[in-house]
């Protein structure tokens, strides 16, 4: 089968949740049968995000081949359960930074290099190189940013002319726009519908399918008049109502016939979706038996999108072990040895998370001690494990001035050192130690029991690494290494041993859990977590709820 292609793009506004609809659409399909894969076009001149505030940006999603790419590509991998790459996040900046580089080159035999027909084309060529792959029946293809952005135009004249080039009939577009209530009128307008459509329109395309987002259900007489005045089939207005959470959008969207179609217009005959295991998992996240309460401790706090991934693991860890994760989120900065007792004294669990510079970390440094010394299971993730090397090495070892050498240069005992190889290099983007890696675990440790294997692969996103010349007096002073890549001998988890459950690890672990796969290291931290609340008699019921029969 020749590969199909779906377009969807968004109007009237942002954050409507596209990212979720590919990711809920893509899911469908898949369970059909079908081979999915979603890219997603982001629109911003940054060749990636690596180098973005996350108060901007948010998260950067890091691939096993080493590409920083958007957030929404964790969405993907969470629902399909597949890994993504660099071909699935391309970005205005790397379109226009390869055409120029090709002209520079003379690629281009002395043309002049323009809108259309160069960049229109690089940008075609990204999406038809996956299709070209014969790994997919489908192509799902997210442009970012709302129709009408100056900056997504190209986007927009693109995906017109690659319908044209394979053909209507290979081809779904899908416009996701917003229905929204007025309170004073008491009515849901579809006026802002209508201008979104016809601002595409005028753009060249015609949606086949509206995906609207509201906040309560459209009726048959709102149905109709958005199809009357925007062109498309009743059945082909398919309504988004706001769900408690993100992985009930499959389930609504099978429900509105979504799924069904798009098969339909795309001339595709599969099986019926199978869904079972994923009304399970949404039952487990919707009615567990207990809460239990765990720190987020982190500078990003007040911008929660920077920690998706980790909010998300926690989501699949906490269906594992029957348990909601209430998470406490607890700004750094605001966190010192005198208020650490009083902002954490009731959690069951602490997360230090990752991050970069200064700032924060000895709000960090005060729940790693507070974690450590009162046997609070404690999870450090890539600096939050350097902060926990920090820590135990000033109050363990004995060693005052421990640091790292991001933080003092001038540090009689730098525990945590830039790595060699990023001594010489001054570009900031994309240079990090990116992608995935292997790790051996020691036999017996926390991460080899959760796990349940010797070796390891995880990715990463970092400059720092633990000091291989202290490592032998860590080791001494108690510490345990229990995970180490075996190519470059680079000290990937810490443990304490003689701890309820402290594991630092310098990979980010978050970024491999899915709903299918829930990440074995978050689960055994939860579990942990759990326990201690049961211990403790901080456990917190969830018997209250009604629990609906499993569909």
């Amino acid at each position: 089968m020749e590969p199909k292609y779906i377009f969807v793009t968004g109007g009237v506004t942002s954050s409507l949740g596209k990212g979720i609809i590919c990711s809920s659409l893509g899911l469908l399909l898949a369970t059909r049968g079908l081979r999915v894969t979603i890219q997603k076009l982001d629109p911003y001149i940054n060749v990636d995000p690596g180098t973005m505030n996350p108060y901007e940006h948010g998260e950067v999603y890091v691939t096993d081949d080493g590409a920083e790419t958007d957030l929404d590509l964790g969405h993907y991998e969470r629902f399909l359960n597949i890994p993504t790459s660099q071909e699935n996040n391309v970005t205005t900046g790397r379109i226009y930074y390869d055409v120029i580089s090709k002209e520079r080159k003379g690629a281009y035999l002395g043309q002049t290099v323009q809108v259309i027909p160069h960049i229109t084309d690089e940008i075609k060529s990204r999406v038809k190189s996956i299709g070209e792959s014969g790994k997919y029946d489908i192509i799902i293809v997210e442009i970012g940013g709302t129709v009408g952005d100056i900056e997504g135009l190209p986007y927009i004249e693109a995906m017109r002319q690659l319908r044209y080039d394979v053909g209507r009939e290979n081809t779904v577009s899908i416009h996701l726009t917003l229905v929204p209530y007025l309170k004073a009128a008491g009515e849901l307008k579809t006026k802002p519908t209508q201008h979104s459509v016809k601002t595409i329109y005028e753009l060249g395309m015609q949606p086949d399918i509206l995906v609207c987002r509201a906040e309560m259900e459209l009726d048959h007489s709102i149905r109709r008049k958005i199809a009357q005045f925007c062109n498309v089939e009743n059945e082909d207005v398919i309504a988004s109502l706001d769900a408690k959470s993100i992985y009930e959008v499959p389930l609504l969207m099978k429900k509105e016939e979504l799924d069904r179609r798009v098969l339909k217009k795309l001339h595709i005959r599969a099986g019926r979706p199978r869904l079972t295991d994923w009304s399970r998992f949404v039952h487990a996240v919707s009615y567990p038996d207990h809460r239990i309460k765990i720190a987020l401790v982190g500078k990003y706090v007040d911008h929660q999108d920077a920690y998706l991934s980790i909010v998300e693991s926690f989501k699949h860890a906490g269906a594992a072990n029957n348990c909601e994760i209430d998470i406490v989120w607890t700004s750094s900065d605001l966190l010192d040895a005198r208020n650490v007792g009083d902002r954490l004294g009731d959690v069951s669990g602490i997360l230090v998370a990752p991050g970069f510079g200064a700032r924060g970390v000895d709000g960090k440094l005060a729940a790693i001690s507070y974690a450590r010394e009162n046997r609070i299971p404690f999870f450090g993730i890539c600096l939050g494990m350097q902060c926990a090397l920090i820590e135990y090495t000033r109050n363990v070892c004995g060693w005052k001035d421990s640091d790292s050498t991001e933080f003092n240069a001038d540090t009689a005992y730098p525990v945590v050192d830039l790595m060699l190889e990023q001594k010489s290099i001054d570009d900031k983007g994309g240079t990090m130690r990116l992608g995935a890696f292997d790790c051996r675990l020691e036999k017996g440790s926390f991460a080899q029991k959760a796990y349940g294997e010797n070796l390891i692969s995880e990715r990463h996103r970092h400059r720092y690494e633990l000091n291989n010349q202290f490592k032998d007096q860590l080791v001494e002073n108690g510490l345990r290494i229990t995970g180490v890549n075996p190519d470059r001998d680079l000290v990937e988890i810490i443990e304490i041993p003689d701890h309820p459950w402290f594991v630092g690890v310098q990979f980010h672990p978050e970024l491999k859990s899915t709903v299918k796969k829930p990440h074995p290291l978050f689960v055994d931290f939860v579990k942990a977590s759990f326990e201690h609340a049961s211990q403790n008699k901080t456990l917190l019921s969830n018997h209250s709820q009604k629990k609906p029969q499993t569909a």
